[in-house]
């Protein structure tokens, strides 16, 4: 396998993001995302890329003042365990600390790369009351996630809720 590096995405990766993102959401593990939603969102993508090649990739959305979200990681299957996902994750946190966040977010089927990576599962109410009634009115799916609300449940069977403070 040859290098890859991690970097920021460019609104002309969302065809190749999207085109990765396809077979997970066919799968039901990672939510559909509309091209439209996806170039609205690119400047939260980070994208590994090898020899030109998008490998991976993932995206830091900020939910509050002091919480985000990894969203969308994923890597393509033949570089899977080959530092790629953890790279993506450790530049999602460089960039979420310059933004001054100090926890993160993810719902997930990968409990154990992310406890691998400091992550710990959650209980139901992270966030107080007022930040609670805040956030319910944002109408962000994976806000709603973050929440646990009800009408989400059917989409997240199966992960885990789980959070990083950051240092």
């Amino acid at each position: 396998m040859s290098d890859y590096i991690v970097r920021a995405a460019r609104s002309t990766d969302i065809a190749d993001i999207h085109a990765l993102l396809e077979p997970l959401v066919d799968q039901r593990i990672l939510l559909g995302k509309d091209l439209a939603v996806l170039y609205g969102a690119v400047q939260e993508f980070v994208v590994a890329e090898a020899d030109g090649v998008l490998i991976g990739c993932g995206a830091l959305h900020v939910m509050w003042e002091d919480i985000g979200e990894v969203r969308t990681l994923l890597v393509r299957d033949d570089w899977l365990h080959h530092g790629v996902g953890r790279a993506i994750v450790e530049d999602l946190e460089r960039r979420a600390r310059e933004l001054g966040l100090s926890r993160l977010f993810c719902l997930t089927f990968e409990t154990e790369f992310f406890t691998r990576r400091g992550f710990a599962p959650i209980g139901e109410q992270i966030v107080d009351a007022d930040v609670y009634s805040q956030l319910l009115r944002s109408g962000d799916a994976g806000v709603e996630e973050f929440l646990d609300l009800a009408h989400v449940k059917p989409n997240t069977l199966g992960n885990t809720r789980m959070l990083k403070h950051l240092n």
